[in-house]
């Protein structure tokens, strides 16, 4: 993973990006996911982000740890689970360009979702097992394609009526659980986890705990619809390129 300058400064913005999302500050994952495709590729980039994610997971978990609902974890957990599977047999055999293809349609579905939602007025949703399978199992497919499960999760965490700290502090904990899961899949399945892809990491690491310290002391100051529509559109604009690169 020979990295141009651009590249290495795009990489650092992504990291940092993960630290804000990691500190609680919701909607920005998919920009992560689509700076990271266009640096390494798209299904190499999976491999790449994981191991940074679980960095962000250890902050959120330990900094939320007394926040967590298991109850309303447990109901989502088995179902990614099962999603991840899919998504590992799935994704397994599938070239790159193909992979490139359904990772920039996930990203821009994900864009939608997440607009429709801040949009929409009624913002009740069913809370019932089918509801949690059905959000379990794309959160999962998505999370093992392309890192991508937040809006899913997101809106079933909603239907629970979580509290603020408990909304993050459950999500933290999920994510820590899943992405430990995913790892053996990415080295030994998929082996997009590598010893060069973690030396990329060690170098990562720093922006990231820079963006959960700003995450945490600076960002409550920004105009949130604003940030997050602003993330949103470059997104968009990203998964395009993704798509057509």
């Amino acid at each position: 993973m020979d990295l141009e300058l651009h590249e290495w400064i795009m990489a650092g913005l992504a990291a940092f990006s993960l630290g804000l999302s990691k500190s609680g500050i919701k909607g920005i994952s998919t920009i992560i996911v689509t700076i990271m495709a266009i640096v390494f590729g798209g299904k190499s980039s999976t491999g790449v982000l994981l191991p940074l994610l679980i960095v962000g997971d250890i902050f959120a978990v330990i900094y939320y740890r007394r926040h967590v609902q298991w109850n309303i974890l447990f109901k989502l957990l088995p179902w990614m689970i099962i999603g991840v599977l899919l998504g590992v047999w799935f994704g397994r055999d599938i070239e790159e360009k193909l992979f490139k293809q359904i990772m920039a349609s996930i990203i821009l579905f994900s864009v939608v979702m997440m607009y429709w939602w801040d949009k929409r007025k009624k913002k009740t949703v069913p809370d019932n097992i089918a509801f949690a399978g059905s959000m379990g199992l794309a959160a999962g497919f998505t999370t093992m394609l392309g890192n991508l499960a937040g809006a899913f999760s997101n809106i079933f965490f909603l239907a629970m009526r979580l509290p603020k700290n408990e909304f993050i502090g459950t999500a933290a904990w999920l994510f820590f659980f899943v992405n430990l899961f995913k790892l053996p899949f990415h080295i030994f399945s998929w082996k997009t986890v590598t010893w060069e892809s973690v030396q990329v990491n060690l170098y990562l690491i720093p922006a990231i705990i820079l963006g959960l310290w700003a995450g945490i002391h600076i960002l409550k100051r920004i105009n949130n619809e604003l940030f997050r529509n602003m993330i949103l559109i470059l997104t968009a604009i990203g998964a395009v390129v993704i798509l057509f690169r």
